[in-house]
């Protein structure tokens, strides 16, 4: 059995070429702004109160905490798609349980005053909204300080060019597991029975954490043999016909030949976290390896500072489907640095 403590992170490969230039990410929340595209729109009748919110400033957790109150309702009656990110301007859709006879009158939201969100409009809608119940989400971020080396800022445009055309590996993002990677080191602790995790909520995090670790293990192996981009003997393609990676769990794996033994080999160099997740009940499923970013635009901007220094900034837009992470398209075009500001346990997410 495998006794990785996990307490750092690998660096996973990137599958286009290392730019060497760097930036500063959210600077200000409105350098991340992310609009949700949800399924359907509400109907307009049922026994669910759907909420349009913009938020600046909170996580999503806190909003639907925040709505709760106002609506006089239990948390779990709140519903929503996907966490988004605390320190950017986000718009998505939450769901209030609140059927038009209880309490009287339907709640006018729209008249909630806070300081961190607004609620743009409310609708009703038949069912409530679940993770995941959303096509994807649109970015526009704003990178600042947009430095490098002599050839970086070509580097850069010839890697978005690439991604536009290509995709991105579709690493989880850092978001994922936890501060410094602690939720994959607990995962493991918890699946050596090395501790006992009491809380369902911790514990499916957990789970989540470590699945996803050995999703990127196997993205990263393709790409340090220089597969990327390949389909292998074997593969499981999606529905767009490119090849996928495991979501570890229970069953059969469903791939074959040489795509098969390379996830296999992943499996063994971490039997702790593949067994205990056999065991903890998951089922096998299949994720994309590849990313690939819709309606994707850049520009180039100067930004004044005071006196005459000019710094270059980047301004991308792109669709992500529901599931992948907005840092792993950046991640592949330079490196980007945040303010200091990190709150431990805080979901940022974008899902």
């Amino acid at each position: 059995m495998n006794d990785t403590p996990y307490t750092t992170l690998p660096q996973w490969p990137h599958a286009h070429p290392v730019s060497g230039a760097s930036a500063t990410l959210k600077c200000r929340n409105e350098d991340f702004t992310v609009t949700e595209l949800p399924l359907q729109l509400p109907c307009g009748e049922g026994e669910h109160l759907w909420l349009d919110i913009e938020k600046n400033g909170a996580n999503t957790a806190f909003v639907a905490q925040q709505l709760a109150e106002a609506a006089g309702v239990q948390e779990r009656d709140v519903g929503y798609a996907g966490l988004k990110d605390r320190h950017a301007i986000t718009r998505q859709w939450f769901s209030i349980y609140f059927p038009s006879g209880k309490a009287g009158e339907t709640p006018d939201l729209t008249q909630l005053q806070h300081p961190e969100f607004k609620v743009l409009g409310q609708s009703r809608h038949v069912k409530k909204l679940r993770p995941g119940d959303l096509q994807g989400n649109r970015f526009r971020i704003v990178l600042r300080d947009v430095t490098g080396g002599p050839g970086a800022i070509e580097a850069v445009e010839a890697n978005l060019k690439a991604i536009a055309a290509q995709g991105v590996p579709n690493y989880f993002g850092a978001q994922r597991f936890g501060f410094e990677g602690g939720n994959v080191a607990q995962g493991r602790a918890m699946l050596a029975r090395e501790i006992r995790v009491r809380n369902p909520k911790k514990k499916g995090i957990y789970l989540s954490a470590v699945r996803s670790f050995v999703f990127n293990e196997v993205l990263a192996l393709r790409i340090q043999q220089g597969l990327w981009g390949q389909t292998l003997p074997g593969d499981v393609m999606d529905e767009s016909g490119r090849p996928t990676g495991p979501l570890w769990g229970r069953g059969r794996v469903t791939t074959t030949d040489q795509a098969q033994a390379l996830e296999n080999g992943v499996a063994e160099r971490h039997a702790t976290l593949c067994d205990g997740m056999e065991h903890a009940g998951l089922d096998q499923e299949r994720r994309a390896l590849v990313a690939s970013p819709a309606d994707m635009s850049w520009a180039w901007q100067k930004a004044n500072h005071q006196g005459d220094h000019q710094a270059d900034q980047l301004v991308l837009t792109f669709n992500l489907p529901a599931g992948t992470y907005a840092t792993s398209v950046l991640n592949e075009i330079l490196r980007t640095t945040e303010p200091e500001r990190h709150t431990e346990g805080d979901p940022a997410a974008v899902e």
